[in-house]
């Protein structure tokens, strides 16, 4: 018996999501020491959560992180922070950069103002 979800042949084009976090003074070495690699129970979560892509770029001049995420959808993300192993991660996170009370990231959303392939779709489809 089969026990995957059936899933449509038509690729789902992915959500979008970016956004700034802000790194302490002096954790930048042991930042990117904890991402690589990021435990396989947190990129399982990311995946089971939806998440297809995930990168995040640092700016050493001003301690500032850039992350860019594609997923699936926005309610299957939206969980993610409530899991056991993201939860994990924040605490352990929590001393490298600014937090929440809740201990996860402060960010800043950031809003989409060009994506070549949805302008080159858009193109096509007129």
């Amino acid at each position: 018996m089969n026990s995957f979800p059936l899933q449509s042949s038509a690729p789902q084009t992915p959500r979008k999501k970016s956004f700034l976090m802000q790194l302490r003074p002096g954790s930048e070495n042991e930042y990117e020491l904890r991402h690589n690699p990021i435990p396989e129970e947190l990129a399982d979560a990311l995946r089971a959560h939806g998440v297809r892509s995930y990168s995040i770029f640092l700016d050493r001049s001003r301690l500032l992180l850039f992350a860019y995420l594609e997923y699936n959808s926005d309610a299957q993300l939206a969980q993610l922070p409530e899991s056991a192993v993201c939860q994990r991660w924040w605490a352990h996170m929590a001393p490298l950069m600014d937090v929440n009370p809740d201990l996860s990231p402060v960010r800043t959303d950031l809003r989409k103002v060009f994506d070549l392939t949805e302008q080159t779709e858009r193109r096509h489809t007129k």
